[in-house]
C-alpha cells in the first residue's frame, strides 16, 4: 500500500480493527466507527467512546504523528482548552506502511456559524486560547519546514507557487491589488523571537460546545516560529465584530497581521484555483476569503 490511491481506499474499519487487535491488545473489545467528517490529512475513526484513532493518508502526514506524539503532552499541561493527547503510537503493520496514532477523543462538533451562540465571545475565546499557546516556552521545539509545510516559517517558501496561481487565474481576480497584498506580506520579516504556532487554525480543527468553543484539534503541523499562519481565522472565518473582537484580543503587532494577510490569501489563491472547474461552491468561498483579505487590506 504505497501510493495515495491504495492508502485511502484501504483504510477502513477492518484495517483499523486488524491494526487495534495486534497492537494494543488490550483495547481489542472496543467497538470501532468512522467520524461521520472525514479530513484530507488523516482517516479517522472512535475507538470506544473515550478515544479515536487516526491513520495519515499520505506519506507525507506521516512525520505529523511522531510530532504530536512527543510535543503535544508537553504543550497540552499549558493550555486552557483540552487538546486530543496522544494515548499510543501505532507502527506500520497488516499492508498499512506509516505510523498512526490513538488520541483522547474530544467531545463536541466541528465549528460553524450556526453552532455558536455568539461570534464575539467565540472569537475572544479563539484568540485567547492562542495568546495562551503562543506564550508557552518554545525552548528546543521543532522548527518549521517541509515536514509541516512551512507553517511558522517564511511566506516566501510559497511564492513560487503563488505566481504561478496568477499566471494561471489572470482576469478572474483583482491582479495589482493581490500582489500589493502578496509583497507587503513578503516584505514583513518576523522577528522573532519564535512562538509555539498550531500551524493550522480552522473552523474543522475548532470544536465547539454549547456555543463556545471547547477545544482544539490536529496539532501535527505544530512547530516554533512566526504566528502570522495563526491569524488566518480573521478573514476565512470572521467579519464585522467578530473579526474585531479577534484582532483585537489576539496579542501580535500589526506586522503580523501583514502577514497574516498574505498567509491567507496563498491558500484562498490555491483553493480558487483548485475548485473552480468542478467544484463551484467551493471557488465561491474562496473569492470570498480574496475580497475580505483585499477589503481589509
Amino acid at each position: 500500500m504505497t501510493s495515495e490511491c491504495k492508502s485511502r481506499s484501504g483504510i477502513d474499519e477492518v484495517l483499523v480493527r486488524r491494526l487495534v487487535d495486534s497492537q494494543f491488545p488490550q483495547w481489542r473489545y472496543l467497538t470501532i466507527r468512522p467520524v461521520e467528517r472525514q479530513g484530507h490529512d488523516n482517516r479517522t475513526f472512535r475507538l470506544g467512546n473515550e478515544m479515536s484513532v487516526r491513520l495519515p493518508t499520505r506519506q507525507e502526514y506521516a512525520a505529523h504523528v511522531l510530532i504530536e506524539h512527543e510535543w503535544v503532552p508537553r504543550i497540552g499541561r499549558s493550555l486552557q482548552l483540552p487538546i486530543p493527547v496522544p494515548m499510543g503510537k501505532g507502527s506500520p503493520g497488516e499492508g498499512y506502511p506509516w505510523p498512526w496514532s490513538v488520541n483522547r477523543w474530544l467531545k463536541g462538533e466541528e465549528a460553524r456559524i450556526d453552532r455558536i451562540s455568539d461570534l464575539t465571545w467565540f472569537a475572544s475565546d479563539l484568540a485567547n486560547f492562542l495568546n495562551g499557546l503562543h506564550g508557552i516556552d518554545a525552548t528546543r521545539g521543532p522548527l518549521p519546514g517541509k515536514h509541516n509545510f512551512f507553517r511558522g516559517g517564511e511566506l516566501a517558501a510559497y511564492n513560487e507557487e503563488f505566481r504561478e496561481c496568477l499566471g494561471e487565474l489572470g482576469v478572474e481576480i483583482p491582479v495589482e491589488e493581490v500582489i500589493s497584498v502578496w509583497e507587503s506580506a513578503l516584505d514583513s520579516k518576523f522577528q522573532g523571537p519564535g512562538v509555539w504556532v498550531h500551524g493550522d487554525v480552522s473552523a474543522e480543527n475548532l470544536l465547539v460546545e454549547g456555543g463556545r468553543l471547547c477545544a482544539a484539534i490536529d496539532f501535527g503541523q505544530i512547530a516554533v516560529g512566526d504566528p502570522a499562519c495563526d491569524v488566518t481565522m480573521a478573514w476565512t472565518f470572521f467579519s464585522g465584530r467578530g473579526r474585531e473582537a479577534f484582532m483585537s484580543d489576539l496579542k501580535v503587532d500589526e506586522a503580523t497581521w501583514i502577514r497574516g494577510r498574505g498567509w491567507c490569501l496563498w491558500k484562498a489563491l490555491v483553493d480558487f484555483r483548485k475548485y473552480r472547474r468542478e467544484r463551484p461552491e467551493e471557488a465561491a468561498r474562496s473569492r470570498v476569503v480574496i475580497r475580505e483579505i483585499l477589503e481589509d487590506s
